[in-house]
């Protein structure tokens, strides 16, 4: 595959994004350290949005009009979401791609990619780049 293939491509496209969605949220519902934050949430809902989102954030061709992190996890916030869930999240994406077989090096690049978000999601300014 060409090295200016898009992460999405990379990883596999639609199929491989279904599938690790599918079993994320299967291991996100197993966490005590976060299956809270999904009790009265249409599960349904929340997979179709984080494959659309997800698809778009690793450079698929698709037009993504949800919420933007910050305020899409606003009202998580404002009710104690910090980095240990965030944490927790990021944990569960990557043993859902190790699971999956996906290279290490594409495991890393999308750890690195969710990584980049933290900020957004905890609603916190900015670190800056000095």
């Amino acid at each position: 595959m060409s090295q200016d293939a898009s992460l999405y491509e990379r990883i596999g496209g639609k199929a491989a994004i279904d599938a690790a969605v599918d079993i994320f949220y299967q291991k996100v519902l197993n966490d005590d350290r976060i299956k809270h934050w999904f009790e009265g949430v249409s599960m349904e809902r929340q997979r179709a949005k984080q494959k659309i989102f997800l698809a778009y954030a690793f450079g698929a061709p698709v037009k993504y009009q949800g919420k933007d992190l910050r305020a899409g996890h606003q009202h998580l916030v404002e009710r104690g979401l910090h980095d240990e869930h965030f944490n927790a999240v990021a944990e569960n994406l990557a043993a859902t791609l190790q699971d999956l077989r996906v290279d290490p090096a594409l495991i890393d690049e999308v750890l690195a990619l969710v990584e980049s978000t933290r900020d957004d999601v905890l609603g916190r300014a900015a670190k800056d780049a000095a």
